[in-house]
């Protein structure tokens, strides 16, 4: 998808809070591939998760170094969501899996040396088109409603995760619409929260709380809520008070690739990101597309850049290094293109290790560090310091 913007419009974005049960799949499946690769640097692993009522599924192949209990991983995640009581709960639910342990010779290949030849002989194991993206709107230089949409979801898991934590679900939904003029977001439109809340509070309480939330999520923001803007709250929808998460909705791993990215104001390439070790060049290369793009706008040869990365199974180097900077380019698209593939290499043993994506699980802590991209984006995280939003080569490349 990608999003020819007129001067002026309103465009929405959304987030969601841990116990969304999608996002619980994703925590689930990251959570995994810190495990492994905590324990084993060189290991491969796909997991993917299912949630429903009562019932996770967990599917699983990796080749590996290392003894993880799944299913007691997942039991974790599910506590730490905020799920412990109630029709759906970390202990009581209900575990299926299916997992299959490959050779150990299928791990990864050492990577603590740069020859060309070995870094050109780790291809691509699949077909992807990825995309990244950046722009001027916000101090990270993401889209402004998919920012805005994280930190209103972040602020709702921070109050339900203080002292009195009982009144809010841990599945909530946050969508924030930024009317744009003269192509630039000029007010926050609209902020939308839909969660389930205690019946045992006046609605209007809850309503007046919610709002002081969110409008403190954007404290430190470019660009705050005003006197105009609209909250559009969404209360204990379609059922009661103890019916949410997984007892109300399934989930699935990946279902949830534009919070994951741009927030559908820009391109992706639609693949899920979790679940994923660094082998796999639709998530790995989706990092390095927007550590590309990022950087064109941070050297200012461009005020909106997407960067597409066409990897074809079996090859090393893309077949495609191509840049969009939708007219706000310093110089042409064409030379902005061969600029970032002079200086930067998309190959995928490359990108692995000049992010260091198989050595920062074991150094993450209790935390992890792929699971805690699984909520909030994995793009313009300030709160994280992820290799790919550094803007580092941002210098070279405007010589």
């Amino acid at each position: 998808m990608r999003v020819e913007m007129v001067p002026d419009m309103i465009f929405t974005s959304e987030s969601v809070t841990a116990g969304h049960p999608d996002k619980l799949c994703d925590q689930i499946s990251d959570a995994a591939i810190d495990a492994f690769l905590g324990q084993d640097a060189a290991a491969r692993a796909i997991v993917e998760c299912a949630i429903a009522s009562g019932v996770i599924f967990l599917a699983a192949r990796f080749a590996a170094e290392a003894d993880v209990d799944l299913p007691t991983l997942a039991r974790k995640v599910v506590a730490e969501a905020g799920y412990v009581e109630g029709r759906f709960d970390a202990r009581r639910c209900s575990i299926l899996s299916s997992f299959t342990e490959l050779p150990a010779d299928l791990r990864a290949p050492p990577s603590d040396r740069d020859e060309d030849a070995e870094i050109e002989s780790v291809v691509a194991q699949d077909q992807a088109n990825v995309f990244g993206y950046a722009c001027r709107e916000t101090p990270e230089l993401m889209p402004a409603p998919i920012s805005f949409a994280h930190r209103v979801a972040r602020a709702l898991d921070e109050e339900r995760r203080g002292a009195d934590a009982g009144w809010l679900s841990p599945d909530a939904k946050t969508q924030v619409s930024v009317q744009y003029r003269g192509g630039e977001p000029a007010r926050v439109h609209t902020i939308s929260i839909a969660a389930v809340v205690s019946p045992e509070q006046r609605r209007a309480e809850l309503e007046e709380r919610l709002r002081l939330i969110a409008t403190r999520a954007f404290d430190e923001s470019p660009l705050r809520p005003d006197a105009a803007t609209e909250f559009n709250l969404i209360l204990n929808p379609r059922a009661p008070f103890d019916v949410e998460g997984p007892a109300r909705h399934a989930g699935l791993t990946g279902r949830k690739n534009g919070i994951d990215t741009y927030g559908e104001y820009a391109r992706h390439s639609g693949a899920a990101l979790s679940g994923k070790d660094p082998s796999r060049v639709d998530r790995i290369g989706a990092y390095a597309a927007r550590h590309a793009a990022k950087n064109i706008v941070a050297a200012r040869l461009a005020e909106r850049c997407e960067v597409h990365l066409g990897y074809a199974i079996g090859r090393a180097r893309p077949l495609s290094v191509a840049v969009e900077t939708f007219g706000t380019g310093a110089m042409p698209d064409p030379e902005l293109a061969r600029l970032i593939e002079q200086r930067l290499d998309f190959r995928p043993a490359a990108v692995e290790r000049r992010f260091a994506l198989r050595t920062l699980p074991s150094q993450a802590g209790p935390a992890g560090f792929y699971r805690r991209l699984a909520l909030y984006g994995h793009f313009g995280r300030a709160d994280l310091d992820l290799p790919w939003e550094a803007t580092d080569v941002a210098e070279t490349l405007a010589r």
